[in-house]
């Protein structure tokens, strides 16, 4: 994918592609560089999953209100993706405002029965604990 990027850096969805991929490998910093850059090369598309990737990595950099703008605003582009609800409501968590993170819970069941999906792709096991810890509190389950 890099190389791709040397070949063709006007590239947006390859930016975006690249900074999910670092995303996963636990690279947040690269990602958020990433999904930057492929916003600013397209910024009249669909922004909702590179704020998505940008909200994620905050998330696992622990940067929670940075994270939470970048989420809010995401779930305005697109409130049916499920993946920005789950991280905004274990965001809530981690900041302590549980009614907010059990309101985003409440969105998220309404939209799919599966609260914890499949987080393989999460190379970090820490960035998976964090995650996982504030998906639970955020549904009011104890670890």
């Amino acid at each position: 994918m890099d190389r791709s990027l040397v070949l063709n850096p006007s590239f947006a969805f390859g930016w975006m592609l690249n900074g999910f991929l670092h995303l996963w490998a636990g690279f947040t910093e690269l990602a958020i560089q990433h999904l930057e850059t492929s916003l600013r090369l397209n910024p009249r598309d669909r922004r909702a999953f590179q704020l998505t990737g940008i909200g994620i990595a905050y998330f696992f950099n622990r940067r929670f209100e940075e994270a939470m703008e970048k989420l809010l605003v995401s779930l305005q582009e697109l409130p049916s993706y499920t993946a920005t609800h789950r991280f905004l409501a274990a965001c809530y968590a981690h900041m302590g405002r549980f009614d907010d993170a059990g309101e985003i819970i409440k969105r998220l069941r309404i939209i799919t029965p599966v609260l914890t999906p499949p987080l393989q792709h999460f190379r970090n096991a820490e960035h998976r604990e964090l995650f996982l810890s504030g998906l639970q509190l955020a549904a009011g389950e104890t670890a």
